[in-house]
């Protein structure tokens, strides 16, 4: 095992912070059982007490010590997509702490699939709390140089793992109320999961219950501190060159459409498809959002099952900027 991978967890049972690479994002992690340390990972990013936490896990760990009942789908889920980007909301055990959950009865679990957090989670021999390794609300990072950037000297130590394979964070589905919610939408869809399950997934708002709190699910979220636009691609030149006209710069964000001639924006394509264009997503929003322009503007992915992940991380994203209304661009 890399002495680097051994060094972070050691810190992480001296009670430190260890920000590291999943399949997803990269994570801000602390021992999921020691209350101080967790208490670092909020100040650290700012984040409200009552917001939860995910708990990566070995693949070597029993649901059973984390969650006091493990439903039969959920061992399902488990079995089909661990290790990878799935997180099952659980009745949680008494041993997790209330600083995991935000005070509630449930905890969020999951096994990334990145080969240095299955390593270090190996060394570490224990569940490690991590939400994304970035200030609360804003931009997840896919790389170790944006959690330096962004959280500095805050973190013990960064396992560099490389780009994010993924690049968007994990779909949660909440199996703790007798039926299966999905509650956060990722790349592993609702029709990948309803196949395992063998039934539908159920909608939230539809329960008499109300959802758990999960990561991520604020309305204002993953945001850049530039303004960032929606625009339809039959709306994209219309509102460029408004913009262009009015002597402005924006940055863009397209996946169909190749800058147009003699124009001044800043102009980045992402792939067409949707693996392609989760995998690149933050680190444009990052680098765009370095350049201090007066928007960002993205052209609108479609609609569909496929896309769902990226439409809702737009959406918050816009929402937690500011959104530009049409008098500002």
């Amino acid at each position: 095992m890399h002495s680097d991978v051994v060094r972070a967890a050691e810190l992480l049972r001296a009670g430190e912070l260890v920000a590291f690479p999943t399949e997803t994002v990269y994570g801000l992690g602390a021992d999921a059982l020691n209350p101080s340390a967790i208490a670092k990972i909020f100040a650290a990013k700012g984040r409200p007490a009552d917001h939860p936490l995910i708990v990566h896990l070995p693949p070597s760990a029993r649901l059973d010590d984390w969650a006091r009942e493990v439903p039969s789908g959920a061992r399902r889920l488990a079995e089909a997509f661990w290790p990878g980007p799935l997180t099952l909301i659980l009745q949680r055990q008494s041993q997790v702490p209330d600083q995991v959950t935000g005070g509630q009865d449930t905890v969020a679990l999951r096994v990334p699939r990145h080969p240095v957090a299955l390593d270090f989670l190996e060394a570490f021999g224990s569940g490690i709390a991590a939400p994304s390794a970035n200030r609360y609300g804003r931009i997840s990072p896919t790389l170790a140089r944006h959690v330096v950037e962004e959280l500095g000297s805050a973190v013990s130590m960064v396992l560099d793992g490389g780009a994010c394979e993924v690049g968007i964070e994990s779909t949660i589905v909440d199996l703790s109320r007798g039926e299966a919610v999905l509650l956060r939408p990722g790349l592993i869809g609702a029709e990948r999961i309803e196949s395992v399950l063998g039934r539908p997934l159920s909608v939230a708002d539809a329960l008499a219950k109300p959802a758990p709190r999960v990561s991520g699910s604020h309305a204002a979220h993953y945001a850049p501190g530039t303004p960032l636009r929606l625009v339809r691609p039959d709306r994209l030149r219309e509102v460029l060159n408004a913009q262009r006209h009015a002597g402005h710069r924006c940055a863009v964000i397209a996946y169909s459409q190749p800058a147009f001639a003699e124009s001044p924006h800043v102009w980045r394509m992402l792939a067409a498809d949707p693996a392609g264009y989760a995998h690149d997503l933050y680190s444009a929003l990052r680098e765009l959002d370095s350049m201090g322009l007066r928007a960002i503007v993205v052209e609108l992915p479609p609609e569909g099952e496929a896309w769902r992940a990226i439409l809702d991380r737009l959406f918050r994203s816009a929402a937690g900027s500011g959104i530009a209304d049409d008098d500002r661009l």
